[in-house]
């Protein structure tokens, strides 16, 4: 990691893709020019922090000529995608949830590669999901012994996350796309986690309708 990147505080980053997903509708548009005072209004942020983002990696912009569209998709596209190397990656659940993710991890936009698919129902073994085989649970070891994926994506319940992941972390992984509810980042404070609550949405969501200021 780059003493640039290295900087950049989390919020920051979580904010990238949606910088990266504005800007390819802009250039999709046919914009060559965007200020960071248009950008800010899209994004429902400030200027200033749209040139303070844009700082931790070293600014891309000019001051008062903005930032060149195709220059700054390109450049956070390397900040987000890196080389352009696909991650190898197994999914661990190959259920409903599973199988509905599976597409957002095999598209090479998302900078991933689905190389597995694993799962503990002998009635799911044998098919698909995004045209990679489900696999039983015990293959994973030598799976992975072999084809040395770095990510996994638990879409597991609680329990059988706690049980499995530290076998994962001992088998390679680096990083979990994490659906399971439980915190892996406290277990294993030196793997990169993105935990993933739908529920927590949902219910903030809800909050937030059930207490909107009417007056």
């Amino acid at each position: 990691m780059s003493s640039a990147q290295s900087k950049a505080s989390l919020p920051v980053i979580k904010r990238l893709p949606k910088y990266y997903r504005y800007l390819t509708s802009l250039q999709a548009e046919g914009r060559d020019k965007i200020s960071s005072s248009e950008l800010a209004r899209m994004m429902g942020t400030t200027a200033s922090q749209v040139r303070q983002d844009f700082n931790c990696f070293g600014g891309f912009g000019q001051q008062g000529i903005g930032y060149k569209v195709d220059v700054l998709l390109s450049e956070i596209g390397k900040l987000l995608f890196g080389d352009g190397e696909l991650l190898p990656t197994v999914l661990i659940g190959a259920g409903r949830l599973g199988t509905a993710v599976s597409s957002f991890i095999s598209r090479d936009t998302n900078g991933y590669r689905l190389i597995g698919a694993f799962d503990t129902n002998p009635a799911l073994v044998g098919k698909e999901v995004a045209g990679v085989a489900i696999r039983p649970l015990e293959d994973l070891e030598k799976f992975c012994a072999e084809n040395k994926p770095v990510v996994a994506v638990l879409c597991v319940p609680r329990q059988s996350a706690m049980e499995l992941s530290g076998e994962l972390v001992r088998l390679g992984i680096q990083g979990f796309w994490n659906f399971s509810h439980y915190d892996l980042s406290v277990e294993y404070p030196d793997v990169t986690v993105e935990n993933v609550h739908l529920g927590d949405s949902l219910m903030s969501l809800g909050y937030r309708l059930r207490n909107l200021d009417n007056g």
